[in-house]
């Protein structure tokens, strides 16, 4: 078969007769010589056909767009001037001998060879020729580069790649299970499973020590706008580990793959207390690239009578503070509108600012229509806190506390991103010291991770204040996208109940749901911890993509359905009737009275 593929084709490989097999990515004809770039997984080869080879000329003159072919030929250097440094192969061309068309193809519904704004409805229901595509190929070769630099490294790590069930039953893990009726056992169902947690901690009290799998993960998640219904993660665990020791792990992972796959030193990995992260950037997953930070000016606003300003700056519940916006002064009015209506989004009720434009003119060099409803004293410990200089913006938001890091956090991103003010490409980091729980808008408690994370206070403690404990959890963050997260594990009876106790979980439910866990922890089980990496993620930070679709070979729409297959789809009543399952058909709305 093949000797070589297109795109490993160089200047060593002059004077050779070499064979390639490849599809039709373009052809022309230039004045009886026709030229056709075949491509293949490799890359693209220019291939020359004049009219002395008569019957492979012939051939050539029939091929069209996306044709299977077979290439005989002889490598030789392009002519002087017909060279193309934007190729791999771009020095050399194959004087074609002998072709052989292996299959013919219709008119492709959209063009492969080259960049067509052509819908993604489109792109997924043809996604087996949507990979044809270069970029495509290219990103999934990627994808395949980084799960074997990180087996690799887990392995020379003392990892064991090890397979946990998919069928499993349901648990309450945030999500909604996928759920999978049982023809032998009538009535009763298993679930996909949201993530290995159960399994792998199970893994931990047989002694396995380290375990790892690349896993597939389910989530009936409401639709969002880039999740996936079934992902992909890195899923880590061990035996007699801290905290520390996870990170590093997890950083000597992180570190070798970009290293090897894109030649990339990430730097140090700086850890972030939870509360400082959402204090000085709004955010869990703050991105490091961005040099703005949320400044507190609560305890200036508390005696003005800007009621806009007082209110949350007396609120306990509160929170008023403000963002520098260097350069910011240049924004419009019209600019400023729109960012007003973007928090909007994140239930803040407007955005005022105040622009800078010259510091040694005093108030006089300031511009805002708050100014009035502020003290002068007031504005200058303001321009003094947040170190302004001349030609800044200060936007400020004030409400809730939960508001105003959502508007002013997300805010900072997209100024980041919109005025250029990034100052590194790769920015990575750890979120540590999270809550152990919050509140529901019913008042009861839920766990900020999930019910197995062990708290870094005794049971008691724990039972007695559930909102001051903070959990041994600790998220790992790249470019500001939370790349996956994890923590030491409750492996004592004693704390998994007080746990349970505070989410309300009654012993008769947690036997339900989790006695094989429960009995577990009775028979020896090691302190262990670990952490579960987003594949998904990780591949689209680092090629660029703008979609996790991008790098998942056949994904699912926004609401998750497979357009190349018609998934999910109605089934024979016969099979229904095997699963002992009856389909109830969703109810009409009213329809209007005439």
């Amino acid at each position: 078969m093949r000797s070589h593929y297109c795109g490993d084709l160089n200047e060593s490989h002059i004077g050779q007769q070499i064979e390639l097999y490849g599809w039709a990515h373009r052809r022309r004809d230039h004045g009886g010589v026709i030229f056709i770039d075949l491509r293949d997984r490799n890359g693209i080869a220019q291939i020359v056909f004049d009219p002395d080879t008569v019957e492979a000329f012939a051939q050539a003159e029939r091929v069209r767009s996306e044709f299977v072919l077979k290439i005989t030929g002889l490598v030789r250097a392009r002519p002087e001037g017909t060279t193309n440094d934007d190729m791999p192969t771009g020095q050399v061309e194959v004087l074609g001998k002998n072709l052989e068309v292996l299959n013919a193809s219709e008119t492709p519904p959209f063009p492969l060879d080259g960049y067509t704004d052509v819908g993604e409805d489109v792109r997924l229901n043809y996604r087996y020729l949507d990979l044809r595509r270069p970029e495509m190929q290219e990103k999934l070769i990627l994808r395949s580069k980084i799960t074997s630099s990180i087996r690799n490294s887990l392995d020379q790590q003392g990892f064991l790649d090890i397979e946990t069930p998919i069928l499993t039953r349901a648990t309450p893990e945030g999500a909604r299970d996928y759920l999978v009726p049982s023809r032998t056992h009538p009535g009763s169902f298993f679930a996909l499973p949201q993530s290995p947690q159960l399994f792998k901690q199970l893994l931990m009290v047989s002694g396995i020590d380290r375990y790892y799998q690349v896993a597939k993960c389910f989530r009936d998640e409401d639709l969002r706008a880039d999740r996936q219904p079934e992902f992909t993660q890195i899923d880590i665990e061990a035996s007699f580990i801290e905290e520390d020791e996870v990170m590093s792990i997890t950083e000597k992972m992180v570190r070798q793959l970009f290293t090897q796959v894109m030649d990339v030193d990430l730097g140090d990995f700086p850890k972030i207390p939870y509360s400082e992260a959402m204090s000085r950037y709004g955010s869990d997953k703050p991105d490091l690239r961005n040099p703005m930070e949320l400044v507190d000016v609560d305890d200036l606003m508390r005696q003005v009578e800007f009621k806009v300003f007082n209110g949350p700056a007396n609120d306990p519940e509160g929170r008023v503070a403000a963002l520098r916006v260097p350069g910011g002064a240049k924004l419009s009015r019209k600019d400023i509108d729109v960012y007003t209506k973007y928090v909007s989004i994140y239930g803040a009720r407007g955005l005022a600012y105040i622009k800078v434009n010259k510091l040694e003119d005093g108030l006089e060099g300031l511009q805002s229509p708050i100014l009035k409803f502020i003290p002068d004293e007031i504005v200058t410990q303001l321009i003094e806190r947040t170190e302004v200089e001349d030609g800044d913006l200060i936007f400020f938001g004030a409400d809730s506390a939960k508001i105003v890091n959502e508007a002013l956090g997300q805010l900072r991103v997209k100024l980041g991103i919109e005025l250029e003010l990034l100052t590194k490409e790769w920015a990575p980091c750890w979120v540590v010291d999270f809550p152990m729980f919050e509140k529901n808008n019913d008042g009861n408690w839920t766990s900020l991770h999930h019910p197995f994370t062990a708290p870094t206070c005794s049971p008691e403690e724990l039972v007695k204040d559930p909102g001051a404990a903070l959990s041994q959890a600790y998220d790992v963050v790249l470019n500001g996208t939370e790349l996956g997260g994890g923590s030491i594990r409750i492996h004592q009876a004693e704390m998994q109940n007080a746990v349970f106790e505070v989410l309300a979980i009654d012993d008769e439910e947690a036997q339900d749901k989790f006695g094989f866990l429960l009995d577990a922890l009775k028979y020896g089980c090691p302190p262990h911890g670990g952490l579960a990496i987003g594949l998904d993620r990780l591949v689209m930070l680092m090629t660029g993509a703008s979609s996790i679709r991008e790098v998942i070979a056949f994904p699912k729409t926004q609401t998750a359905a497979c357009v190349l297959t018609s998934a999910p789809s109605p089934v024979e009543d016969k099979q229904l009737k095997e699963l002992n399952v009856r389909v109830r058909k969703p109810v009409e709305a009213d329809k209007p009275k005439d």
